[in-house]
């Protein structure tokens, strides 16, 4: 999987790349990762990479032609474009597992200042992508949020794949409360079922506890879930013992 960044600030993001999993996937070539600096591509004397809006906007905008140069000098073929915006589509499991991952090489560009030149958007970037409904001062943290996120479903990232299989988001659900040694912590014990050995009782239970804490903390994940049977059934019941205050045997 090939990841290119063009940035304006990749010392920002050096050290995530030589930390963890993410140095281990580059040091086997399992990922690849070039962080691309804007300024090289600058117009004049000072390389400049922004200018003033037209409009009524205040801010500083980056330059459609020092973005279009840095993105043509990815020689690699196949690229697919984002661009880090507070307008794009939300980062969510689905958009990385049915898009992103399936790329076989994402370029990035980290956004800076009030934004980029619309018509570079318009003639270049594939999908603008949003982390969330908040602002920050650029789009590097974001880039290195894709690129962990995506790069977790890339083939021997993970030591094992139902790692990402199993993670909250991937079923659409959070995932359910997990436990370790010791049995007893501050007076606190596993729950027994856990203990049991029984496998279907064990994975009964953690499908009713993921549900109750999605129902508990994200009901809107919910919403548009195609629900089996039996997890209608359990959330019926949870809702039960939500209304009533106590939990039914």
């Amino acid at each position: 999987m090939q990841f290119s960044i063009i940035t304006l600030f990749g010392e920002l993001m050096q050290p995530f790349f030589e930390t963890g999993l993410i140095k281990r996937a580059i040091e086997k070539k399992i990922i690849n990762i070039d962080l691309i600096d804007l300024r090289d591509f600058g117009t004049g004397k000072h390389r400049r990479v922004d200018d003033y809006p037209y409009g009524t906007s205040t801010g500083m905008i980056l330059m459609g032609e020092p973005l279009k140069n840095a993105l043509k000098s990815i020689k690699k073929r196949n690229k697919y474009v984002l661009f880090t915006s507070p307008a794009g589509v939300k980062l969510n499991q689905s958009l990385i597992e049915n898009n992103l991952a399936k790329q076989k090489h994402l370029v990035i560009i980290a956004g800076r200042y009030k934004s980029i030149d619309q018509r570079f958007i318009d003639k270049y970037v594939d999908l603008e992508v949003s982390v969330g409904d908040y602002v920050l001062q650029g789009g590097e943290i974001p880039a290195m949020i894709i690129v962990e996120s995506v790069s977790r479903f890339v083939e021997g990232f993970l030591g094992d794949i139902d790692s990402a299989e199993n993670d909250s988001f991937s079923k659409g659900i959070l995932d359910c409360p997990r436990y370790t040694r010791p049995r007893i912590f501050e007076k606190l014990k596993v729950p027994e079922v856990l203990l049991s050995g029984n496998h279907k009782k064990i994975e009964e239970y953690e499908e009713q506890e993921s549900l109750r804490l999605t129902l508990k903390r994200r009901p809107d994940l919910l919403e548009n879930l195609d629900l089996t049977k039996r997890q209608k059934e359990i959330i019926y019941r949870l809702t039960l013992e939500e209304k009533n205050g106590k939990a039914e045997p």
